[in-house]
């Protein structure tokens, strides 16, 4: 098995693609140890000491590693995993953790749409999921609608893309553009 290795806009975080199906669908970030835990190469990933995030996309695996740890050093740790992982085709969750399909959760960065927004929010969601997330996703990420209020489409960035420098630049020159030029009604993106 051979394990095919991307960098990202994001200096920390690195694409790693096992060519082979990762998830079924959906996506899966897990930004600390506790929340790995519901999966044993996610946690197996952070056990190495320099992991600060891992996000699990369709068919690749994102990794991010803390401040001041050398990729040259993490590389080869990483793809040891990787490869034991799928070469014994271990499950990618726990039994308890249903299946492991991301679903948007509810917490405090959501934001209630406008009551009568039902038209343009399924304008906002169909642009991002055909137009916007396929983007993002072969640069290592995801990105979540997390709500629309007053002209403003609020989004989370998650994975390769959670903290890279150019995804300022990205929300404001290239989503808040594209979604500003489809659904008239939009007049910023900001992130949740």
């Amino acid at each position: 098995m051979f394990i095919e290795t991307e960098t990202t806009p994001n200096p920390s975080t690195r694409k790693f693609l096992p060519g082979r199906q990762v998830m079924p669908s959906g996506t899966r970030d897990f930004a600390t140890p506790e929340e790995a835990a519901a999966s044993p190469l996610a946690q197996t990933l952070f056990d190495t000491g320099d992991v600060t995030g891992v996000f699990f996309g369709y068919d690749f695996v994102s990794v991010t590693c803390g401040p001041g740890v050398d990729w040259a050093d993490l590389k080869p740790q990483v793809v040891a995993v990787l490869l034991d992982h799928f070469v014994s085709e271990a499950p990618l969750f726990t039994a308890g953790d249903a299946s492991g399909i991301a679903v948007p959760a509810e917490d405090d960065a959501a934001v209630e749409d406008d009551e009568g927004t039902e038209d343009i929010v399924a304008q906002i969601k169909e642009l991002l999921e055909t137009r916007i997330r396929p983007a993002v996703a072969s640069d290592g990420g995801d990105i979540r609608y997390r709500g629309f209020r007053s002209g403003v489409v609020f989004l989370q960035m998650q994975g390769a893309c959670s903290g890279c420098p150019s995804s300022t630049a990205t929300l404001k020159h290239g989503i808040e553009g594209l979604l500003k030029h489809y659904v008239p009604e939009v007049t910023e993106v900001r992130a949740a």
